[in-house]
């Protein structure tokens, strides 16, 4: 055989990515200890992702806040990225326009541009210390029940009394998924055992922490879990 040295035997695999996109309250009410203790643990969720990470994985971070205004405030970013520049700070302030976080996260996850084929099945971390004040049933019904966003590991944090943990279990619909947080201190403890689960689930083949749904279609789908961890095609 002829040598070329294009072939695609002398092609370094790429990682296979492994999104995550943090959907944090950031409302008037996280004010003080609260929002100093969300950013704490965004970052030390940040670190643990960092050392949980296999060879084979590119764990991306997205965040996502919800205050008074709903923003990106960080796209998808690898890991030791975020460990290299840091994290901004939050501001809290505002309502809790929840419905329109997870619609820009589902339109996030829709996205192949933004969300490419072939990765590992995104996880979505919901982070709450109050009640929706919009429309959110609507788009956590759209999230959870159609297109590629309801493949993704979904998990929740309650931060405190005053957080309403029948909305954040309907978005896991799993009640050992939403975590509780009776003081802000709790949250570090939560996003690392988030942060461990999702590392793990993600390259365990045939895992049946988060089952695909029968009535969605892969694109070109010629693999199976069984070939492929929990990488999807999308």
């Amino acid at each position: 055989m002829a040598f070329n040295a294009k072939a695609d035997i002398y092609k370094v695999k790429e990682p296979k990515k492994l999104p995550v996109i943090l959907l944090l309250d950031v409302s008037g009410s996280m004010d003080g200890d609260k929002i100093d203790s969300l950013y704490d643990a965004t970052v030390d969720m940040i670190e643990s992702f960092a050392a949980a990470q296999a060879k084979e994985q590119s764990i991306d971070v997205a965040i996502i806040t919800f205050g008074r205004s709903v923003e990106l405030h960080t796209p998808y970013t690898p890991v030791k990225e975020l460990q290299a520049k840091g994290v901004d700070r939050f501001q809290a302030d505002g309502m809790t326009p929840m419905g329109t976080a997870l619609k820009m996260a589902k339109d996030m996850i829709e996205d192949r541009q933004v969300t490419p084929s072939r990765i590992y099945r995104p996880a979505v971390v919901l982070v709450s210390d109050g009640e929706p004040n919009d429309d959110w049933k609507g788009p956590m019904d759209a999230f959870i029940n159609t297109g590629r966003s309801m493949k993704c590991q979904r998990f929740a944090v309650a931060i405190g009394t005053g957080a309403d943990r029948g909305v954040l279990e309907r978005f896991t619909q799993d009640a050992d998924k939403v975590f509780f947080a009776g003081d802000a201190s709790d949250l570090s403890e939560h996003f690392r055992t988030i942060s461990m689960t999702v590392s793990t689930n993600s390259v365990a083949p045939n895992s049946n922490a988060v089952p695909t749904p029968s009535d969605v279609k892969y694109d070109n789908d010629t693999e199976s879990d069984a070939d492929t961890g929990n990488m999807d095609l999308y």
